[in-house]
């Protein structure tokens, strides 16, 4: 089983390159310590509707090297979609490795006891990357972390506004179940929703 200190020593362990349909290829791979200038151009991209549907607790420099020190210091793993050719960081996917008490207590309320071997999980893409299928192309490579870190289980991080229909189309189509609604510090409402991770084809449980 990986751990976070295995990931930031060998990032490679968790480098996978692809093509996306439109041809273009990218790497799905490990924030490191030298991402911060890239990440803040990533952050300081995003519009006003990405930022409102996102849980980042900034969008500038700051914000992103905070994010690069705290890499293998704390529960949260974070990968990055770069492009190929231009080194662009164009996606930025986070799992926490540990659950938040405020989200036991709710799915509690809704029958379902979280564990150790569950993890929250929640992506971003850069708005020209959006609604292309990207995160269909690479939700494979995205269940695949959590089970190489022992998940059976994806919960969404913070989970996912009501009024944000296409995320919850996507998690949908990859198989999340909604298992409940809470009203968040700002007064609107968003959905808890929950992915069983069924162990790979061909592979044993």
């Amino acid at each position: 089983m990986l751990t976070l200190t295995a990931v930031a020593e060998d990032p490679l362990v968790l480098t996978r390159r692809l093509k996306l349909d439109d041809g273009q290829e990218v790497f799905f791979r490990p924030l490191t310590h030298t991402d911060a200038e890239r990440l803040a151009a990533f952050l300081e991209g995003l519009s006003a509707e990405s930022r409102r549907l996102s849980t980042f607790d900034g969008y500038d420099l700051k914000a992103a090297r905070k994010l690069c020190d705290a890499i293998a210091r704390h529960d949260k793993l974070r990968l990055v979609l770069e492009d190929g050719p231009s080194g662009r960081i164009v996606g930025l996917v986070e799992f926490s490795l540990d659950l938040h008490p405020s989200d036991i207590a709710r799915y509690e309320e809704a029958g379902i006891h979280l564990a150790a071997t569950d993890c929250r999980f929640g992506p971003t893409l850069a708005d020209d990357h959006q609604g292309r299928g990207v995160g269909t192309q690479i939700f494979p490579l995205i269940a695949d972390v959590a089970r190489q870190f022992g998940r059976k289980r994806i919960i969404l991080f913070g989970g996912v506004l009501a009024d944000n229909t296409r995320a919850i189309s996507y998690y949908n189509k990859h198989g999340f179940q909604q298992v409940g609604s809470f009203t968040g510090k700002d007064g609107a409402q968003s959905f808890d929703m929950i992915l069983d991770l069924h162990p790979p084809s061909g592979t044993a449980e």
